[in-house]
């Protein structure tokens, strides 16, 4: 058991880790030479690190602003928290070993369907797949599973969402790429689906379909053609006049000894700044997991198509993402005030969220629909990946979890239909 946690804990859960070996053992099966096995290697390793850096500054930023964002409007509500459940889960219900397990079958079913199924996905983001085993695991543990029965049961639902997810998203992802060389693997696809599905009713169509990629400004404004420049000029008055409604009393508090505007302006640079870096990483993994993986593909799981996390696609549609970020945004806020209003729970928005899947989504809505279709279609997105947390909540108070409830649309449905079919077992309900 020992040696199980260390494997998942340090290696399964690290996506850099895993990543890279899986190009090493790509590169190996293709008799590749000594020098290129170790080059391959470590630059899939260096491109991750690049990304998750990239990552990690945007993730600094957004959280500076989602405290001045709820401070500025003066927000009260439960705030969804999948690592809260799995922290809980883990030390106070004593499902640690059950969850850990559950991950691993999780990847051990996901080679299996992709080896001897069509289906020929190989789910890659190790803490998306995480999130799923923590679901399961708790949900199936209240439906009164145990045992090998509670984690064969867990992760085989788990896997089936890591093989379908990819499957059913590919279509557009193809669109977007160009190719079928790697996949989505994020498990907030159906968030990403339901806006693909709003831009193809209410978007545009055909010839007359116009993607926000390819917007003629005015020649004065041809300057914000450059990606980098367009998020700064987004960015930089949303950071400030959200900063100026939170107030120089709160924002100080934030900004230490520098003046809490200019601060606000730094914090909008540096959002830029990660986007700069994560495309950065984007490009150099690319450029070494996709020949590697053909070796898998050619070896082990015959086609086998690498399923990635979301901020892969950036690079792609990148305005897109900008769109999509601030009209899932807008989403969540028309869902917080009129949700409580049908009796259901005041989710707050997560800007984390509306930035990698909201991004994400609006990729899959301009694709679809052009810029209408991603413009509305981002709203109602915003809306749905509110109101299926604001579901779960009722559900997880009976469950002992308190004001508590999760992102990713992808692990939240898995919990609703848990919750759903195995309801004659839920004592709890």
């Amino acid at each position: 058991m020992n040696v199980i946690n260390f494997i998942i804990d340090n290696i399964l859960t690290q996506a850099s880790i895993t990543i890279s070996l899986i190009a090493m053992f790509g590169l190996m099966l293709q008799r590749k030479s000594v020098g290129q096995i170790i080059s391959g290697s470590l630059k899939t390793l260096l491109g991750f690190q690049v990304l998750n850096a990239g990552s990690s500054i945007i993730v600094g930023s957004l959280t500076y602003f989602g405290h001045i964002f709820t401070a500025g409007f003066d927000m009260q509500g439960i705030i969804p928290s999948i690592e809260a459940i799995n922290g809980q889960a883990m030390n106070q219900l004593g499902l640690g070993r059950d969850i850990a397990l559950t991950f691993l079958m999780i990847f051990i079913f996901n080679i299996l369907i992709a080896r001897f199924t069509r289906w020929k996905y190989i789910f890659l983001t190790g803490q998306a797949i995480l999130w799923m085993a923590t679901m399961t695991t708790v949900f199936g543990s209240f439906a009164g599973l145990s045992g090998v029965v509670l984690i064969v049961v867990g992760g085989f639902v788990g896997a089936l969402f890591a093989v379908f997810m990819p499957a059913i998203a590919q279509p557009i992802i193809r669109k977007v790429t160009g190719s079928n060389d790697i996949a989505l693997g994020h498990f907030c696809t159906i968030g990403y689906l339901f806006e693909a599905g709003v831009a193809y009713v209410v978007g545009e169509k055909g010839e007359n379909k116009r993607s926000i990629e390819e917007m003629k400004l005015p020649k004065s404004f041809e300057f914000l053609q450059d990606t980098y420049l367009s998020v700064m000029v987004v960015m930089i008055p949303l950071y400030i006049i959200t900063v100026l409604f939170a107030g120089e009393e709160y924002a100080s508090t934030l900004s230490g000894s520098q003046n809490y505007v200019m601060y606000a302006f730094t914090q909008a640079i540096i959002f830029v700044v990660g986007i700069y870096v994560l495309l950065a990483g984007v490009r150099l993994l690319l450029g070494e997991i996709v020949p590697a993986f053909r070796g898998i593909a050619m070896k082990v799981v015959p086609n086998a198509i690498p399923a990635l996390d979301c901020p892969v696609f950036f690079p792609y549609s990148p305005n897109a993402v900008i769109l999509g970020f601030i009209t899932t945004s807008i989403g969540t806020v028309i869902a917080m005030l009129t949700l409580p209003a049908f009796g259901l729970a005041m989710i707050l928005p997560g800007m984390l969220t509306n930035f990698f899947a909201g991004g994400t989504a609006g990729i899959f809505g301009n694709a679809v629909g052009g810029r209408r279709g991603a413009l509305i279609g981002g709203i109602a997105h915003g809306f749905f990946i509110t109101l299926l947390p604001a579901l779960l909540v009722t559900i997880f108070n009976q469950m002992g979890f308190i004001n508590a409830t999760a992102t990713d649309v992808d692990t939240v449905t898995a919990a609703l239909l848990y919750a759903w079919i195995l309801s004659p077992l839920l004592k709890h309900f």
